[in-house]
């Protein structure tokens, strides 16, 4: 009787350090699979950075430049209803790019709007500073605007990458359309 309770204790023992070890080694795993995740993400940021000939803003930075009054436009590429009127960043205008890289210019995947549609919107000062942003990291929206932005003539072209989603993780202000 007495070793049946002890096998029986021993048993428990093991099976709770097993159902221990394998939420443990799941957790590891999972770290790791972040970590993939995360290099591909900066990898594939760094990649539509170097082809769209433009820098990068982050979250702060931009807070920074408006608080301080720098001049600049600011471009929200989501979709207007889905989007932009419900959550933007304060001050930003709004224009529709598609998600996959933009190679050639469709209006139809610009909400009807061309190239020179854009280019009304940049203004006609090349050099003034200009942030475009979309939802998240690896939403390209922002890399279409960017780029369009760039082969369009402007210099001081920034994509913020963490767009709307990084601006209220830091617990900004948005603004919203009524």
């Amino acid at each position: 009787m007495r070793i049946g309770k002890t096998l029986l204790k021993m048993s428990l023992v093991v099976c709770v350090l097993a159902g221990m070890a394998a939420p443990a080694g799941a957790f590891l795993d999972n770290k790791f699979e972040q970590e993939v995740e995360k290099e591909a993400a900066a990898v594939k940021l760094l990649r539509e950075v170097e082809r769209g000939g433009y820098d990068v803003v982050t979250t702060e930075e931009l807070k920074k430049w408006m608080d301080s009054g720098k001049e600049m436009l600011i471009v929200d590429t989501m979709p207007y209803e889905d989007s932009y009127k419900k959550q933007h960043v304060p001050g930003a205008v709004q224009f529709l790019f598609p998600i996959p890289d933009m190679k050639e210019w469709k209006v139809e995947e610009t909400a009807g709007k061309t190239r020179e549609d854009y280019a009304t919107l940049l203004g006609e000062d090349k050099d003034k500073t200009i942030v475009i942003y979309c939802g998240f990291v690896k939403c390209t929206r922002s890399h279409n605007g960017a780029a369009w932005a760039v082969k369009q003539g402007y210099e001081n072209v920034y994509r913020y990458p963490g767009g709307i989603f990084a601006w209220k993780g830091a617990d900004y202000p948005v603004a919203t359309v009524e």
